[in-house]
């Protein structure tokens, strides 16, 4: 069914017509032809004539409908989709840091970066979520609310394959993370509020401090699972030979395991690709509570296609006289 966001906005349809009327007397005053001294477009004007091509105009009315339309944002609403309910509330705050980048992990058997094995795993426990609001938050320097509380699976995973390391900055600001979860989950109730958090470092950046975050959280019943991912041995080559270095020696495990103990949760730690896979089937298993079934119609955006028509006839507007110019040229040429 076709419904409209903001119908309202056809009230400004007539808008270019109004500034047209304001301004028609200026052209009416006597002393207009002294300000336009061309004898043809004089002419023109005394027969009443728009110097304006009829095709640009109406190409222009049908662009500011299209407009219009678009604006209106129409939406296409589907038929009503029971939801098996489990009563959870999950947001995944994921690390996007620089370090997240390290290749010490493995899918496929090939090497990958943390970043691309959080994707995958973390990708797989989004789909088996039926029925919970899944939100994601992704944190760097600072923390920012990628996808808020949805049973939208589909978005949550389309935006955390979409992200990259160092987008929301190449530090770690974990405390402003949970600040931020609190705060979104703030609004549910008390025994639904689950926050996973997946990190490879310690908090070097932000405005909350870790612990009090962890205060805050426990205060407002966000039970935080806590994963610390990264290998604790790796190979790397460098100017005086290869050389085995830990390169999770910055992981905080002190802080993380207080944030988890604090607040109900777990900490885990996933140091290759299956142990990742083992946490997250582990979290998954976490006991659902009942809760009343709900109802969701999806609703898909609509307002690309007017805008997309939109573009094509200015588009036309502009190139159409161009042509006839250069035919014009041709003809006086020949």
């Amino acid at each position: 069914m076709l419904e409209w966001a903001w119908l309202w906005v056809f009230f400004a349809l007539p808008l270019p017509l109004l500034i047209a009327w304001l301004r028609s007397p200026a052209a009416n005053v006597p002393s207009a032809a002294l300000r336009l001294p061309y004898g043809g477009l004089a002419l023109d004007q005394a027969r009443g004539a728009s110097p304006v091509p009829r095709l640009r105009s109406v190409l222009a009315a049908l662009v500011w409908l299209a407009l219009l339309t678009a604006a209106a944002r129409p939406q296409w609403v589907g038929d009503i989709v029971d939801l098996p309910r489990s009563g959870r509330d999950l947001l995944l705050a994921v690390d996007t840091s620089g370090s997240m980048d390290t290749r010490d992990m493995a899918l496929g058997g090939q090497a990958a970066t943390r970043f691309d094995a959080v994707k995958a795993i973390a990708g797989d426990f989004i789909q088996r979520r039926i029925g919970d609001r899944i939100g994601l938050v992704l944190f760097g320097s600072q923390a920012f609310l990628m996808t808020p509380l949805t049973f939208d699976r589909n978005t949550v995973l389309t935006q955390l394959n979409e992200s990259a390391v160092g987008l929301a900055g190449r530090e770690t600001a974990i405390g402003d993370a949970i600040g931020l979860s609190v705060k979104r989950l703030h609004a549910r109730p008390q025994n639904q509020r689950v926050l996973i958090l997946l990190t490879d470092g310690v908090n070097n950046s932000g405005e909350l401090d870790p612990h009090k975050a962890t205060e805050v959280a426990a205060s407002e019943h966000v039970r935080i699972y806590t994963i610390g991912i990264g290998a604790e041995a790796m190979r790397v080559d460098s100017f005086f030979g290869s050389q085995v270095v830990n390169p999770s020696a910055d992981l905080d495990v002190g802080m993380l395991s207080e944030m988890a103990q604090k607040t109900g949760g777990r900490f885990y730690r996933a140091r290759n690709t299956e142990e990742l896979a083992q946490i997250y089937h582990e979290i998954d298993q976490l006991e659902p509570s009942a809760a009343d079934s709900e109802h969701f119609r999806p609703v898909d955006e609509l307002f690309y296609w007017p805008l997309a028509l939109a573009l094509l006839l200015a588009a036309a507007g502009v190139i159409a006289p161009r042509l006839r110019d250069v035919r014009f040229s041709r003809a006086l040429a020949t």
